[in-house]
């Protein structure tokens, strides 16, 4: 065959595909990722394990009394006080949802559709403060309403966010207020 017809043969070539190469390549790459989830999974469950010493959740009275304050939202998960990218995991309190607070004069409601309710007692509450971020959450600043309280001998810090970030101050202050009265009435004892 002369040179002529030899490129005139070559440009009528396709190039194969290599199927069995592509699907081992597509295989691999989807072990790979499950094996990272997998490993993901194993780290959250080993943090909830090191976090066993915590206390279970306290619940809410039977007759918590009147509602002051009510707010809807989401709860963005719990962190050591002071510490906003240390997150608790154990009790389900690193599970992100809805929320539901309530305010009254016995302490914090939350209520976690999906997820585990506990109840904050008022004499737990140590701070209330607005913050603009918690483990796996950044906002604007003052964007999250961050309760810090006691549970067993760790001080927790809790974030919320409404869906109406105007009640964000509102909380605060509100928390506050029942902060200074708790301890108001603690002195006097």
């Amino acid at each position: 065959m002369t040179p002529v017809l030899l490129l005139a043969a070559e440009k009528e070539s396709a190039q194969v595909t290599d199927w069995a190469a592509r699907i081992g390549w597509v295989v691999g790459l989807a072990l790979f990722v499950a094996l990272v989830y997998w490993l993901m999974r194993e780290g959250w469950k080993w943090r909830g394990t090191l976090q066993g010493d915590l206390p279970e959740l306290p619940v809410a009275p039977d007759d918590p009394g009147p509602a002051q304050l009510s707010l809807s939202g989401r709860y963005h998960g719990s962190t050591t006080a002071g510490q906003w990218l240390d997150r608790i995991v154990a009790h389900g309190l690193g599970t992100r949802s809805r929320v539901e607070l309530t305010l009254t004069d016995a302490g914090l409601d939350v209520v976690r559709p999906g997820a585990t309710d506990f109840f904050i007692p008022a004499g737990a509450v140590r701070e209330a403060r607005l913050d603009k971020g918690i483990a796996g959450k950044v906002l604007t600043e003052g964007g999250l309403l961050i309760v810090t309280w006691a549970h067993g001998e760790k001080l927790i810090d809790s974030g919320f966010r409404s869906d109406r970030a105007a009640e964000h101050n509102e909380w605060a202050d509100a928390l506050t207020s029942m902060i200074e009265t708790n301890s108001t009435e603690g002195a006097e004892r």
